[in-house]
């Protein structure tokens, strides 16, 4: 449900206990990564935002973790897994295309023998080729990398390819893509007791690729995993990041060289109950979030604007506020200016919300 109530401030009445506590669990608090409460959004904009189901029956009991890309005919190309559940061996890569507002009934695109696929992120590199990356195995600690690619706009799709060990290509959220055409692809490993970001960087449209990294929280191992990119001022590039209940809060890293080195990271001030975000650059040089504003569980989920390379947010949406799951947000802005977001509803359908940032802030 989407709603905005000015009462439901993102920054909780008792935030200086909060720091309290967080200064004494020894992380310390970046103080210039804040959320301001003040609300962006009236009530009447909320007409403004559309809404939809991908599908209503589908041939599988779950669904998680959703990804979207445009066509060249600009088309839009959703892709998430689904089967029995998270994990069974039946679940496999699924697509549906939403073309003059009608979504396309869903079909399998991938899956591999004996073992669950996961995680499917879609994008296009600068020579119009859409690449389907994805990840299969017995579980995250474990699994091997994939990818298909298009060169008809998502119709038809090559047959997979896996990648060598110690490659994954982007692990939830799609990569961003410069101006030079280098591709930085966030992506991270989920080992025993261990978490961290990496970087996979290629300079000539996917043909070959480097790592880069580890990028980790400072003292803690079980940490931070599943990077979204996005430029800010001064040249730079900043990842935010998931981030175990040790640490408790989106974190962030920055680069100055286009991807290749990172810095240590370190917390916002934005609550993270160990569950997938996604941001992307609007076109007016502002950041857009997507994530759950909660220390625990993934209800409620939200939006949030930055005027300031991060340094401080905004909610401007409150996409669901009930009870279960609302999860695994993925963002993108199309050649129209339009905002489109794909998500988990409850494990059983994917959501997809769209609208034009000056129908809900005014400008």
């Amino acid at each position: 449900m989407l709603s905005f109530d000015s009462r439901d401030s993102l920054v909780p009445a008792s935030v200086s206990m909060r720091h309290l506590a967080i200064q004494k669990s020894g992380i310390p608090l970046n103080v210039g990564l804040l959320l301001l409460a003040a609300p962006l959004i009236s009530s009447a904009a909320l007409a403004e935002v559309a809404q939809d189901f991908l599908f209503e029956d589908a041939p599988f009991l779950s669904c998680h973790a959703s990804t979207l890309v445009e066509t060249q005919s600009r088309d839009l190309l959703v892709a998430w897994f689904g089967g029995t559940a998270e994990g069974a061996p039946d679940v496999g890569i699924w697509m549906s295309r939403r073309s003059k507002n009608v979504w396309s009934k869903p079909r399998q695109i991938v899956s591999e023998p004996g073992v669950a696929t996961y995680n499917p992120v879609l994008f296009r590199t600068l020579n119009n080729l859409i690449w389907l990356f994805y990840k299969f195995g017995p579980s995250p600690s474990t699994w091997t990398g994939g990818y298909l690619t298009s060169t008809d706009d998502g119709e038809t799709w090559s047959k997979p390819n896996h990648l060598p060990a110690g490659l994954y290509g982007p692990i939830k959220n799609k990569p961003l893509i410069l101006s030079n055409g280098t591709i930085l692809a966030g992506t991270s490993v989920e080992t025993y007791r261990s978490w961290s970001c990496w970087v996979e960087r290629s300079t000539d449209n996917g043909q070959t690729w480097t790592r880069h990294g580890p990028i980790t929280f400072p003292s803690i191992e079980y940490g931070i995993i599943q990077p979204t990119i996005v430029p800010i001022s001064g040249h730079r590039l900043r990842m935010f990041v998931r981030a175990t209940e040790l640490i408790g809060r989106i974190c962030y890293s920055d680069s100055s060289d286009e991807g290749q080195t990172w810095t240590p990271a370190q917390p916002t001030s934005l609550p993270n109950p160990n569950s997938g975000i996604d941001a992307v650059k609007l076109k007016d040089g502002r950041l857009l979030l997507v994530y759950n504003h909660a220390r625990s569980g993934r209800t409620p989920l939200n939006v949030a604007l930055s005027e300031n390379d991060g340094v401080s947010w905004q909610n401007l949406l409150t996409l669901e506020n009930g009870q279960g799951e609302y999860s695994y947000p993925a963002v993108i802005q199309t050649s129209d200016e339009k905002i489109h977001i794909t998500y988990t509803y409850l494990r059983k359908k994917i959501k997809h919300v769209a609208f034009r940032p000056a129908d809900v802030t005014g400008r």
